[in-house]
């Protein structure tokens, strides 16, 4: 089977999207011919390679944020070639809607959709874009959202018959992360993994640091449009020798820190799964999430994971409460059987989804 997977970047470049897409496709490429079709060319890649049976085309895309990504290429690219199965990741980005004009009957469609922006501006966009975005659901075979919450908002705001829908939950290299050694000599550590964006709301962590003297916070994050915001509020709290934004971590050693810390925390208002806070779980990690979307979903599934409402903390004279409230949760570690969000497991479902009749 000839398969292409359509997205609006790839790695090296990382996020939740980013990996989803790269652990399908180096999967699938043991038993297909796997092409990645992507918006995200930059003078330091190449256009056109080969990286672990994965054939990579990357198009030159005219660029808004890190969400909107134009480039009618990939349309004219797909309707040349003949593919099996296209089958196109993230509604909010229009790589996706490329695919949907230049599929037959082949195409699936995985939304990775939040329901809103991750900005007030991207957010008053959706709404004229769902005039056009409607097509890409309508001209899917079959669609797979990645939670239960996500499907839900499919539903409601396109009108998606349920049956339509499958959901298959994103996956995490679960023998990695258990088997990672810990870092020596980093106690009490507090971690985050994502994009540095105001959404993330990283922010309110930092300025609780004050009332947590015995504690280290460790931001895993590319830059985004927060960045130098929150360098300016940890100079600011003299939180430098405590609060550490690491860029450029691998793979490995991310693995590494989840095994180092003894408390995640993913503070963000949009997420439709929240794949951080499964890898601390396999981690062993307690984990605070913020109580809306896929993430409240997660703390529902998992007892080691701790919802609450994230708007209750933003002021200041709050953030004492919500110190507390950490020193409560801190190393409370214990296992769960997380085998069903292995991505050896989530690429067999997936397959499956591709011979739906």
């Amino acid at each position: 089977m000839k398969i292409a997977l359509v997205t609006h970047r790839y790695f090296p470049n990382v996020g939740g999207i980013e990996t989803h897409v790269r652990e399908l496709a180096e999967r699938l490429s043991k038993d297909h011919v796997v092409e990645v079709l992507t918006a995200d060319l930059a003078p330091s890649l190449k256009s056109t390679e080969v990286l672990n049976g994965v054939k990579i085309n990357r198009f030159s895309s005219l660029k808004w944020g890190n969400t909107v990504y134009y480039t009618p290429r990939i349309q004219s690219y797909l309707e040349k070639k003949r593919f099996d199965i296209i089958h196109a990741h993230n509604y909010h980005a229009l790589p996706a809607l490329s695919a949907a004009k230049a599929a037959d009957n082949n195409l699936v469609f995985t939304p990775h959709y939040h329901g809103t922006g991750s900005s007030p501006v991207t957010s008053l966009l959706l709404r004229p874009y769902s005039f056009i975005g409607t097509h890409i659901f309508t001209k899917a075979r079959r669609i797979i959202c990645v939670s239960e919450y996500e499907k839900s908002l499919v539903c409601r705001d396109f009108g998606v018959d349920a049956s339509r829908i499958s959901v298959i939950p994103n996956g995490i290299p679960l023998a990695s992360i258990r088997n990672a050694e810990p870092f020596p000599d980093h106690h009490n550590l507090i971690l985050c993994i994502g994009r540095l964006d105001r959404y993330k709301n990283i922010d309110l962590m930092i300025k609780a640091m004050p009332y947590l003297p015995d504690f280290s916070f460790f931001i895993i994050g590319k830059s985004g449009n927060y960045e130098k915001e929150l360098h300016h509020i940890i100079q600011t709290l003299h939180l430098s020798d405590r609060v550490k934004i690491l860029d450029s971590v691998s793979d490995t050693d991310k693995n590494r820190w989840l095994k180092t810390c003894s408390l995640f925390v993913n503070l963000s208002d949009i997420e439709a799964f929240g794949i951080t806070v499964l890898e601390a779980v396999a981690a062993g990690k307690p984990v605070i999430v913020n109580n809306v979307g896929g993430l409240a979903e997660l703390a529902a599934r998992f007892k080691q994971v701790y919802p609450i409402e994230r708007k209750d903390y933003r002021a200041d004279t709050n953030l004492r409460e919500f110190a507390t409230l950490i020193k409560q949760t801190f190393g409370h570690e214990c296992k769960e059987n997380l085998s069903v969000y292995d991505w050896d497991e989530v690429r067999k479902k997936t397959e499956r989804e591709y011979f739906w009749e």
